[in-house]
């Protein structure tokens, strides 16, 4: 098959998978009990608009260092948040007019994109890498758009695995040892088994310059 011809029907096939997913309905009880948990700061293992991930609330250091020790990771290794709405971006971090561009492109049938701001606050320290920046992912998925909307604070979102091993696309691919480190599992999406990937990394300077982490 033609590389155009692939690029077009994985560009059809992702716009259905987005579709499929906004008509998705969750169990409010699923939501709250996950927005209680965070709002305790617990930890929580739910579904993204990428791979299934590991959240808490992003301004709180102590539940941000239980996922660096539950992923076995370095904490110099900073994690990427979530937030509902790209309007609420400028209080954590700044906005380079380029990365206002590349948000402006995005769309239902565009592969998820993580940019790495310069500047964050008013987030926990330890999620901040050591240059000031953070990545934050501006969510279209129901569910974890209605938890960043209700808990008001960023989500952290990092891929529900231990350290160094393969990325879970769905729920029968997360480790054991995760799901029992978790203060609470998401009932959501539990049997979607549609192959899911990362998002696309773009690292956004304030010079306007920006680098491609992750295609």
């Amino acid at each position: 098959m033609p590389n155009s011809q692939k690029s077009s029907t994985f560009v059809a096939d992702f716009a259905k998978m987005c579709m499929d997913r906004a008509n998705e309905r969750y169990d409010k009880d699923d939501l709250q009990e996950a927005l209680r948990v965070l709002r305790a700061g617990g930890i929580i293992v739910y579904p993204t608009d990428t791979v299934w991930g590991i959240g808490c609330d992003a301004t709180n250091a102590e539940a941000v260092q239980r996922i660096y020790a539950l992923k076995r990771r370095a904490d110099s290794k900073s994690m990427l948040v979530l937030l509902d709405s790209s309007a609420k971006l400028d209080y954590y971090v700044d906005v380079p007019e380029t990365a206002e561009m590349l948000l402006g492109a995005q769309d239902d049938e565009t592969k998820p994109m993580t940019l790495i701001y310069p500047n964050a606050r008013y987030l926990a320290p330890n999620l901040i890498a050591e240059d000031g920046s953070v990545g934050i992912r501006i969510t279209n998925e129901p569910f974890s758009k209605a938890l960043c909307a209700q808990l008001k604070h960023p989500l952290v979102s990092t891929s529900a695995n231990i350290s160094g091993e393969p990325a879970a696309s769905c729920f029968v691919q997360i480790a054991q040892p995760i799901l029992d480190g978790a203060d609470y599992v998401c009932r959501f999406r539990r049997t979607d088994d549609t192959p899911c990937e990362p998002s696309s990394i773009i690292k956004v300077n304030t010079d306007g310059t920006f680098v491609i982490i992750r295609k």
